[in-house]
């Protein structure tokens, strides 16, 4: 299965763990394959200064069956930007989408979670508004819930920041198969984690 992560300026480093877990998850099923996209090749600033390379830009594509958008504060910006939002729209009609954190307010903004279940970060500081309020406020045609994951079918949305971790695991039990998730939890030291999340934040 050949997955593909967005990028995008401001994006949250935390939320690369998604790539993370899908380079543990090849070393358990090496027909995995990675690589990233971006509104533009090169080199992209995350937040906080982090750069890293996107492999191909928006214009041309890869080929990919998953495409994850992650979160952070530059989510804003790409919610607005009619390019993304556009390629969000196509790909949707040929691949499964998979947001982690505030990349759901941006698979929103594409209109892409109407009429669906969705969640996104929930828990922030006490100054910021929580993202899954917003999810609920701006976009009434979206049915909020607070979880772990929820699962639509050709859209999965996940929670905030190391939920990341819980979406994608759980995007490779239901997509490759629960040995491959299975052993990539516990390769990761994250199999108890996992169980005690989904007691707590089931998924959806």
């Amino acid at each position: 299965m050949k997955f593909c992560v967005f990028l995008y300026e401001g994006m949250e480093p935390i939320d690369l763990a998604t790539f993370g877990v899908l380079s543990i998850a090849r070393r358990v099923d090496p027909s995995i394959a990675i690589t990233t996209v971006a509104p533009a090749a090169g080199a992209v600033t995350l937040a906080n200064g982090l750069k890293v390379l996107a492999d191909h830009g928006i214009a041309a594509p890869p080929d990919f069956d998953v495409l994850i958008v992650g979160g952070g504060p530059g989510w804003t910006a790409q919610a607005e930007d009619p390019a993304t939002l556009a390629f969000l729209k196509a790909s949707a009609a040929r691949a499964k989408l998979v947001s982690v954190c505030t990349g759901g307010m941006i698979l929103a903004a594409a209109g892409l979670l109407d009429g669906k279940r969705a969640t996104t970060k929930n828990e922030v500081l006490a100054s910021e508004t929580a993202p899954l309020q917003m999810l609920h406020e701006r976009h009434p045609a979206v049915e909020t819930i607070q979880a772990s994951v929820v699962d639509e079918g050709g859209v999965v949305t996940g929670g905030g920041v190391t939920l990341c971790i819980d979406t994608i695991l759980h995007v490779l039990r239901t997509r490759i198969g629960e040995q491959v998730a299975a052993e990539t939890a516990r390769t990761i030291e994250y199999a108890h984690a996992w169980k005690a999340n989904q007691a707590v934040l089931p998924q959806g």
